[in-house]
C-alpha cells in the first residue's frame, strides 16, 4: 500500500483543503502577509498530499506566522498532526491537533470540515461524549455538503464508546447517503461484530470489499471478514481472505496478524 493511500485512510473523513480568505494580516517585512500566508498554505497542502509531513508542517506553520487567522492553514496544521499520529505514536501530538482545529473554528465557527476534524481528534483522545456532542449537530446541518462524513464519524464515536446500536443507526445513515462509503460499511461490520451478528457483519465487510474503488480493498477488511468466517466455521473463505490480507497488507502489522492466523487455519483436504 502506498504512503498517500495509507495516510488518506487514517485521516479524518471528508477533509477539505481549499485555499480560503483570511482576515488578520501580520508578518514583519512582508508586503502582503495575507497573500503570502495563502501561498505558504498552498505549498503546505501540496506537500501534505505527497505525504511529506515535515515539510507540510513547516510551511503550514509559516502560513500561520504570517496570518494566524488563516483558518484553512489552521485546519491543515491540525490534520498534519493527525497524520503524524497515523504513522508514529511517538510523534503523535493530539493536543496540538485539537488546538489548531479549535483555532480554525474560532475564526470561522461554521467551518464544517474543521468541526468534522475536531470530532475525529476527540475520538482519538477517547473523549467520546464530547465527540458525539460535536458531531451530532453537524449531521443536522442542512448546508453541509457531505453529511455522510459526519454520520460516519458519529457512528465511530458510538462504536468506540461501546454503544453498538447507536453506531449501527449512524453508520446506516452514512451509507444510505453515500452507498460507496466503504469505510462506513467496514465500521458497520465492526458494530455488528460487537453485537455478535456474524451474518450481518459478513455482509457489511463484503460490501466494503466489493467496492469498485481499489482503496476499499484494504487489509483490515479482509482480516475482519476472515475473523467472522472463522466464527461461522467457514474455513475456506477465511483462508482466502487471510491470504489476501497478507498480500494487500505487505508487511504491515495487520498482515503479520493475518499470516499468524493463516498458519492456524487447517489446510483444505
Amino acid at each position: 500500500m502506498s504512503w498517500p493511500t495509507l495516510l488518506r485512510r487514517a485521516l479524518p473523513w471528508g477533509l477539505v483543503l481549499l485555499a480560503g480568505c483570511s482576515s488578520k494580516k501580520g508578518g514583519v517585512g512582508v508586503k502582503d502577509p495575507e497573500k503570502a500566508s495563502l501561498a505558504e498554505y498552498d505549498v503546505a497542502a501540496d506537500e501534505f498530499h505527497k505525504g511529506n509531513l515535515r515539510a507540510a508542517l513547516a510551511h503550514a506553520q509559516r502560513a500561520l506566522e504570517l496570518d494566524e487567522e488563516n483558518y484553512q492553514a489552521q485546519l491543515l496544521t491540525a490534520t498534519i498532526y493527525l497524520g503524524f499520529c497515523a504513522t508514529s505514536e511517538g510523534e503523535c501530538r493530539l493536543s496540538e491537533a485539537e488546538k489548531h482545529a479549535r483555532a480554525a473554528l474560532k475564526v470561522k465557527p461554521d467551518f464544517a470540515s474543521a468541526t468534522n476534524t475536531l470530532g475525529v481528534i476527540l475520538i482519538r483522545q477517547q473523549r467520546y461524549d464530547e465527540a458525539i456532542s460535536v458531531l451530532k449537530p453537524l449531521t443536522e446541518n442542512m448546508i453541509y455538503s457531505t453529511p455522510e462524513l459526519a454520520w460516519g464519524n458519529l457512528g465511530q464515536a458510538y462504536l468506540e464508546k461501546g454503544d453498538a446500536d447507536q453506531a449501527i443507526l449512524s453508520l446506516k445513515k452514512a451509507i444510505a447517503l453515500q452507498p460507496g462509503f466503504c469505510v462506513g460499511s467496514y465500521r458497520l461490520g465492526l458494530a455488528y461484530e460487537r453485537k455478535g451478528d456474524w451474518r450481518a457483519a459478513t455482509q457489511a465487510y463484503t460490501s466494503t470489499l466489493d467496492s469498485t474503488f481499489e482503496q476499499c480493498k484494504f487489509a483490515d477488511a479482509y482480516e475482519a471478514r476472515a475473523r467472522v468466517s472463522l466464527k461461522l466455521n467457514e474455513a475456506s473463505g477465511a483462508r482466502a481472505d487471510l491470504e489476501q490480507c497478507v498480500r494487500v497488507g505487505a508487511g504491515s502489522a495487520v498482515a503479520r496478524r493475518c499470516e499468524a492466523t493463516l498458519k492456524q487455519v487447517s489446510p483444505p483436504p
